[in-house]
C-alpha cells in the first residue's frame, strides 16, 4: 500500500523516461479531481437510487468515508491516465532499446 502512485524513472523493458519534465505529474492532480467528481456523483445518484429515504449524514459519511478509501487508488490512477494523455506505444522501442543496451 505504501508504493501505491510510485512510479519508474524509467521504463524496464524500452528505456521510455517516464517523467518528461520536473513536476510533470502535477497535472495529474485535474485527473484526480475529476475522479473525485465522479466518485461523488455516482455515489450520491446510487444512493439516492437505491435508498430514497437515507438522511444527509448518511450520504456524506459514505461519499467521505468512500473518499478517503479509495484516494490512494485514485491518486495512482490520475498518474496512469495523465501519463497515457501524453505517452504513446512504440511496438519497436524495446528491440531498439535491448539493440542500444548490448553496445
Amino acid at each position: 500500500m505504501k508504493n501505491i502512485g510510485k512510479t519508474y524513472t524509467y521504463c524496464p523493458s524500452c528505456g521510455l523516461k517516464y517523467e518528461k519534465e520536473i513536476g510533470f505529474y502535477y497535472g495529474a492532480m485535474y485527473v484526480s479531481y475529476a475522479l473525485g467528481v465522479a466518485l461523488f456523483v455516482t455515489c450520491w445518484v446510487s444512493i439516492n437510487l437505491f435508498f430514497p429515504d437515507s438522511n444527509v449524514f448518511l450520504q456524506i459519511g459514505v461519499i467521505s468515508g468512500l473518499s478517503i478509501f479509495l484516494s490512494p487508488y485514485l491518486y495512482a490512477l490520475s498518474k496512469i491516465i495523465w501519463a497515457n494523455i501524453f505517452f504513446s506505444y512504440d511496438p519497436e522501442a524495446i528491440s531498439k532499446f535491448k539493440e542500444s543496451s548490448k553496445s
